[in-house]
């Protein structure tokens, strides 16, 4: 018997034992909240999940070539102009994805965390091109990592009822 049929019998049994059930009278029925509509395949969000994955994987691509003494002067980064230009851009692309669900009505928390994805992008960034080591080089761009992981999970997650 699997988990769902013995629960399921289990209810049925505590029911037939319920108030409800001696007088007759049914059982109120809970409503749940609708469950908004997935919107990772709308092109806005899929282009945000295509850039935040492949940031994420340059991030990493920078963590594996720091020097593996963390008490040296951090050191520059290839690339890493274009990179700023790009996590700008990412950071534009999360705040239009907050304005766009917003003017939807949205009640669901990814509008929120658009937002705010698009207001620590920035920060991370700075702490990123102001790391003076690189044990601080690499704290920064693991934070960086966390980060456009997040920016990706929260678009391909599937939806929550809203509360």
């Amino acid at each position: 018997m699997s988990c769902d049929a013995v629960a399921f019998s289990a209810m049925l049994w505590f029911a037939s034992f319920s108030p409800e059930a001696q007088t007759g009278s049914a059982p109120a029925v809970v409503q749940q909240a609708p469950i908004p509509p997935s919107v990772a395949s709308e092109p806005l969000f899929a282009d945000i999940v295509k850039r935040a994955g492949g940031l994420k994987a340059r991030t990493e691509a920078y963590r594996q070539a720091l020097p593996k003494t963390p008490d040296t002067v951090a050191k520059a980064l290839k690339g890493f102009d274009a990179f700023q230009g790009q996590i700008g851009e990412l950071s534009a692309l999360d705040m239009k994805g907050h304005v766009t669900l917003k003017e939807r009505g949205a009640v669901d928390d990814l509008k929120c965390i658009l937002r705010g994805i698009s207001q620590d992008l920035p920060e991370k960034l700075k702490a990123v091109a102001e790391a003076k080591t690189v044990k601080d080089q690499d704290l920064a761009l693991r934070d960086m990592v966390y980060l456009l992981n997040d920016n990706v999970e929260v678009i391909t997650a599937p939806p929550k009822p809203a509360a």
